[in-house]
């Protein structure tokens, strides 16, 4: 590990006892994490380059202006953590549990949650440029003010979801679920649109 002032820059090794470190400030490249337990961890500005979590536990972790650039997340435990302005550029989730996550603004683009199960997860203001959601579970979920542009979400489930804000321009309606959804009258329009019908004041 190296030691640059107070930022350690740890490259290509494992960790698996977490240890209570604090990874606020500190920068962490290619590094693999098995069963670590992140529970209550308080990271503000740790940045996370190329790092693979594995089993990973963040519940009730919560992380403020924090990245996690390019990273892998499997079978990774998210329950009621908080995420509030982080950058998850790129990142990749597989097999992971979200219940109680709260997102608030900070950057998704790129990132990939094909299938995730989201239900009763809160997302408001974060952007989601180009972010793979193909299959998503997300019914019940408030997903509120999100840059969801160019994003995949070919066959997600959004019913009873709070839409509200949201971009919902690459949405096709056709091959999504929407019944009892919350949308707001642009929303309704864009959907109206993209059924082809011929929407008038």
């Amino acid at each position: 590990m190296a030691d640059r002032g107070h930022v350690a820059v740890p490259t290509e090794s494992t960790i698996r006892d977490w240890d209570d470190a604090d990874p606020s400030g500190q920068t962490y490249q290619r590094v693999l994490f098995i069963d670590s337990d992140f529970t209550e961890m308080e990271n503000r500005g740790g940045t996370f380059q190329e790092c693979t979590f594995r089993g990973v536990r963040f519940n009730a972790s919560t992380h403020t202006d924090a990245a996690f650039v390019n990273c892998t997340f499997v079978r990774c435990s998210l329950f009621d953590a908080t995420f509030t302005g982080c950058k998850l550029l790129g990142s990749f989730f597989d097999d992971c549990t979200y219940n109680l996550l709260k997102v608030s603004g900070g950057d998704w683009s790129f990132a990939g949650l094909p299938g995730e199960d989201l239900r009763g997860t809160e997302f408001t203001g974060a952007k989601f440029r180009e972010a793979d959601l193909t299959g998503v579970r997300a019914a019940k979920a408030a997903l509120r003010d999100l840059d969801l542009s160019g994003a995949s979400l070919h066959r997600a489930d959004f019913t009873g979801a709070d839409l509200r804000g949201s971009d919902l321009s690459t949405l096709d309606p056709l091959t999504v679920e929407l019944k009892d959804a919350r949308v707001d009258i642009t929303q309704a329009m864009v959907i109206a649109t993209s059924l082809g019908l011929d929407v008038r004041p």
